[in-house]
């Protein structure tokens, strides 16, 4: 953003407090400022220092690409650089993704960017996209929310639908929140305008009280993961801030034997 058209600082730190539901009392207490002086910055009869616009923007936990366009609104250059993935200077980030991901075979892994576009994934997510309707969906940049909500995409095949969007959903929603990322408020509009046949009774599994399964039709059988997701600690790169890797783990034995029988296929194909 070039700093001639930014938005002014006030605005955008108030509305970085508000999305964090913190009053100007306690974010002056926490960034260790005056209460009137927080005041004047919001209101632009102050201006901060480069300093200070960190200083808040780290007490607000802003992402490093808002920081970057709260610094420009401020009138100074942005702290945080946005290299393209194929950077040479991101190459020791992007081989410690590789590593996750081929650390977890023979499970299904994922790295995405800010708005969960496929950065890269291991071997064992390839037969698990077998019978997309539209081939669309899975030319790059592959959306991988959109593939698996979209009614031609992995949607069909996941039988509890109504569970896994709702999980979709929610988190796109705090992402939208977190983030203040218009992009991700967009898609979350696009997902939430699909419609699925949904039974309405939830699926009863082991994990009913602790997480969210992901319930996939693979064949003759129903595939059952759990997942986590992996970010990278104090990144200081717009681009390694947004990288999250998911990790897609057995509920159950059949899953697990599944995936295990799956790889073997796989080496001995390539063999």
């Amino acid at each position: 953003m070039d700093s001639t058209t930014a938005s002014p600082i006030g605005p955008l730190l108030r509305d970085w407090r508000t999305r964090r539901r913190m009053s100007q009392l306690d974010l002056a207490l926490d960034a260790e400022i005056s209460q009137r002086h927080l005041s004047f910055l919001e209101s632009g009869r102050a201006a901060p220092s480069r300093d200070m616009v960190l200083r808040l923007a780290e007490r607000l936990d802003v992402p490093l690409r808002q920081r970057n366009r709260l610094l420009l609104a401020a009138g100074y250059a942005p702290s945080f650089a946005e290299r393209p993935l194929t950077d040479t200077s991101l190459a020791p980030a992007m081989r410690a993704v590789e590593l996750v991901l081929e650390g977890h075979e023979p499970n299904p892994a994922i790295a995405v960017d800010g708005h969960w576009n496929l950065i890269a994934r291991n071997a064992a997510i390839a037969p698990l996209l077998a019978d997309v309707a539209d081939p669309a969906l899975l030319a790059p940049p592959v959306n991988v929310l959109r593939l698996s909500l979209h009614p031609r995409g992995l949607a069909p095949r996941i039988e509890n639908i109504g569970e896994w969007r709702a999980h979709a959903l929610e988190r796109l929603r705090r992402l939208s929140a977190a983030t203040g990322d218009p992009q991700i408020a967009d898609l979350e509009a696009e997902l939430r305008a699909y419609r699925h046949h949904d039974s309405g009774r939830p699926i009863r599994h082991d994990y009913s009280d602790i997480a969210v399964p992901l319930r996939l039709r693979f064949g003759a059988a129903t595939l059952c993961f759990i997942s986590t997701i992996t970010v990278f600690g104090t990144p200081l790169d717009v681009t390694v801030s947004e990288i999250a890797i998911e990790s897609f783990f057995p509920a159950d034995q059949a899953t697990a034997e599944a995936m295990r029988a799956a790889a073997l296929a796989r080496r001995e194909g390539s063999a």
